[in-house]
């Protein structure tokens, strides 16, 4: 052969098994990514896609049964959130709150336990937030409390399920609609509401 030309490599099990990993490994490569890719843009676009347990809601540090709350006892959401009416964040259930009933109530339940020991410590519930608007709008509980409220002529915990779901059914909260800013103006223009910049932007 003449210098410079093009000479196969001798085939050995070594190589053999070298391209084998390597196309195992570029495979899994794009399977990876491809999935990934396929997650960002999903929730980018709107609502994370709900399998692999994307969108099943985060697991918070006490498992609240909002079922047991809401439909057996009969409490409304106003009553752990009790500023949704009055303010323009919802606040969410301190340990003292949670106490209030639990001091007598839930005796030898795993997740009871742990609020009384967290009380006892004079510690604090670090719940997880699943609902998020970006930093830079600004979404005013009480004014659309109020608004759906009297237009539905309905209580104003009863209104909470137009954009959080039928939170009384799910066993881990879940984001139930996309809350992009497409969704707020769309709902804006559906019930009449303002439509500039500066209504949520400011």
């Amino acid at each position: 052969m003449f210098p410079g030309d093009f000479k196969l490599p001798k085939r050995s099990k070594k190589n053999v098994a070298y391209l084998v990993a390597l196309s195992i490994g570029g495979l899994g490569g794009l399977t990876v990514s491809v999935t990934l890719l396929t997650f960002v843009l999903s929730a980018w676009l709107g609502l994370p896609l709900g399998i692999f347990g994307f969108n099943e809601g985060p697991d918070q540090p006490i498992k609240f049964p909002h079922k047991t709350h809401v439909e057996e006892l009969g409490l409304d959401c106003t009553f752990c959130h009790r500023t949704v009416t009055t303010e323009a964040s919802a606040s969410v259930p301190s340990v003292s709150l949670c106490m209030t009933c639990h001091k007598s109530v839930g005796d030898g339940l795993e997740e009871i336990e742990k609020l009384r020991s967290i009380y006892a410590s004079k510690g604090t519930i670090d719940w997880i937030r699943v609902h998020r608007v970006p930093d830079h709008a600004h979404f005013i509980h009480d004014s659309h409390v109020k608004h759906f409220s009297e237009k539905n002529n309905v209580a104003p915990a009863q209104t909470c399920s137009i954009c959080h779901g039928d939170v009384a059914q799910m066993e881990k909260v879940s984001q139930a609609r996309e809350l992009k800013m497409g969704d707020c103006i769309d709902c804006h223009k559906k019930n009449n509401g303002p439509t500039d910049c500066s209504t949520c932007h400011y």
